[in-house]
């Protein structure tokens, strides 16, 4: 396996119950590398740029409410199958379906409010990374 980088947030729930250490914890524990963090507050607009994408689907209102309520954490995270390593450590969507032990399990609310966000594909990982770091903010 090549080394890769794939992006990932812990979104305002988590933050807001002070459970941020207990994921960045986890991240490195699994043997992830990390190469950016920024706390952020994303504005509506920020929001609508990212998830572009979900912007006609009915969540959304939700969604773009959730992601806006509070400080969240923006991540480049960096190791061998990074996508694919970082998505089962996030475990399912929805958090009822989420594997024992997975991040969405342990500190996710509900559906829309599922903790943490990762790439899907590298195409995805290169485009949330160029959205929020430069390379000036990566290591």
């Amino acid at each position: 396996m090549a080394i890769e980088r794939t992006f990932g947030i812990i979104k305002p729930n988590v933050v807001q119950n002070k459970h941020m250490g207990e994921v960045l914890s986890a991240i490195e524990g699994a043997g992830f590398s990390i190469r950016g963090l920024r706390l952020a507050h994303l504005s509506s607009a920020i929001v609508r740029g990212f998830y572009t994408e979900h912007l006609a689907k009915p969540f959304f209102p939700e969604l773009e409410a959730f992601m806006t309520e509070g400080p969240l954490v923006l991540l480049v995270l960096e190791a061998d199958n990074a996508i694919g390593k970082w998505r089962d450590l996030m475990g399912a969507t929805d958090p009822s379906k989420a594997a024992p032990g997975t991040l969405r399990q342990r500190f996710s609310d509900s559906f829309t409010r599922n903790a943490v966000h990762g790439s899907d594909s590298p195409t995805s990982a290169d485009r949330e990374i160029r959205y929020f770091f430069s390379a000036f903010d990566l290591f």
